[in-house]
């Protein structure tokens, strides 16, 4: 499993900022919802990318798990883990989707020097980031973390 020890999320500036209020709130487990069998299916830390304008990686935690069903079933069993408020802005989030991703984390951790895109593309030997997100493997990962801190 080194090659997919970690999977890199890519994800919006509001959803980060609001998964660090959480955490800071004193949420120990959040979930990072997804339409249809998101990735990552077996890693052991997830970094979070934060996308354009931030464009850095900001952070990162310990993967749980990705449990996958139906948004009715997923909203009932881990609605209160996501940062979607409501469950009228999940049920609006996931419309016309058949199944959900929850992907659930633990003990978040905001990077106290965040990795700006340039760096990360050097790092990785990359010209872009794929949007879905991509596995990497520890070596890499523990390089992150090391400039993370």
């Amino acid at each position: 499993m080194n090659e997919n020890y970690a999977f890199v999320i890519m994800i919006k500036e509001k959803w980060w900022q609001e998964f660090l209020r959480l955490h800071n709130k004193g949420k120990q487990v959040q979930s990072y919802v997804q339409g249809g069998w998101a990735p990552p299916k077996n890693t052991s830390l997830i970094i979070f990318y934060v996308t354009k304008p931030i464009a850095k990686i900001s952070g990162h935690a310990e993967f749980v798990e990705r449990k996958v069903g139906k948004p009715e079933e997923m909203w009932k069993a881990h609605g209160d883990e996501s940062v979607l408020s409501s469950a009228e802005q999940y049920f609006d989030f996931v419309t016309g989707k058949q199944h959900v991703s929850f992907i659930r984390f633990k003990n978040l951790q905001e990077a106290a020097n965040p990795i700006p895109l340039s760096n990360i593309l050097l790092l990785l030997g990359a010209k872009r980031l794929s949007r879905k997100g991509f596995y990497i493997g520890k070596e890499t990962a523990d390089k992150l973390i090391e400039l993370m801190t």
